[in-house]
């Protein structure tokens, strides 16, 4: 398999999505990918166990992609050697009238990981300035003071949840938590193949909506919004992972890579040690557990 350096994946500086291809070459058959992904994820697997016990850091992922970039797969793929206790997968739609009644971070500060876990939030709090942005008029029911109309919603609002987002993140970061996000970069005529597929195959028929394609015609501005956004909070607390998602295999190595190597960049997470006591006396409590009871 081709060797990959992660971090030519990752927004250090100014990005366009179009000057990013949606596809790479891991010269890698699909079996090789699969055994290259077995690994990743049981290594993923232990050193989650790992943090569990050391219980000062948690693990944030966000994945963001137009429709059919694979999260759903990728998530299912990538986390399935987790103990159950070690993640939790938040997919967020459109808002509830109770989330409506709190300040748009709301919902995603309640879902944030526990130290030793991981949170995956498929769709994110970056919805908020991506659908929203396309479609502005669903600002209208968060009730925010002084946007009445959509043309209250001026350039300075958008600036201003970006600033929201990263004090968010910042502050979030500052109590330990690692906060990895990924979009998985989709060619548009890659998205019309697995449209397709969607209507042609009868068991996947349920995944299509009408308003898939009423989407994708705002193709162009959703790429733009994207930009904009990775641009604005790709932060070193807080990256950017910009993931080809042509090929959802090469996709899901790429995610598995980037998660291992960037945990385990934390050296202070370590298991707990025995305390001094428990260490002189384990070879009693070993001979005590050894006699059968009667």
């Amino acid at each position: 398999m081709k060797k990959i350096a992660i971090d030519d994946f990752k927004v250090t500086g100014t990005i366009s999505l179009k000057d990013i291809p949606t596809a790479l070459d891991l010269e890698a058959s699909e079996k090789k990918k699969a055994k290259a992904l077995n690994k990743l994820r049981e290594k993923l697997s232990d050193h989650q166990d790992t943090m569990y016990a050391h219980n000062k850091y948690s693990v944030l992922i966000c994945l963001q992609g137009m429709d059919t970039a694979g999260k759903d797969s990728l998530i299912r793929e990538v986390f399935k050697e987790f103990n159950p206790r070690g993640v939790v997968v938040h997919s967020f739609k459109t808002p509830s009238t109770l989330e409506l009644e709190h300040g748009f971070l709301w919902r995603h500060y309640i879902r944030l990981p526990e130290r030793g876990k991981y949170a995956v939030f498929n769709r994110t709090h970056y919805e908020n300035v991506l659908v929203t942005r396309v479609h502005p008029v669903y600002i209208l029911g968060e009730n925010i003071p002084g946007i009445d109309t959509v043309d209250d919603i001026k350039e300075g609002f958008w600036e201003k949840r970006f600033e929201q987002i990263n004090n968010f993140e910042k502050e979030i970061s500052e109590n330990g938590t690692i906060i990895l996000k990924f979009f998985l970069h989709l060619g548009k005529e890659e998205q019309r193949h697995r449209l397709l597929r969607r209507l042609n195959k009868e068991k996947h028929n349920w995944k299509f909506s009408p308003g898939d394609l009423k989407e994708r015609e705002r193709w162009d501005d959703y790429q733009r919004c994207y930009e904009e956004a990775i641009n604005k909070t790709s932060k070193p607390h807080a990256p950017w992972f910009i993931i080809p998602s042509d090929n959802k295999e090469t996709a899901r190595v790429l995610v598995a890579k980037a998660i291992l190597e960037k945990v385990k960049e934390l050296k202070a997470i370590q298991e707990p040690q025995l305390d001094d006591e428990v260490k002189r006396n384990i070879e009693m409590y070993k001979e005590i557990l050894s006699k059968p009871e009667n």
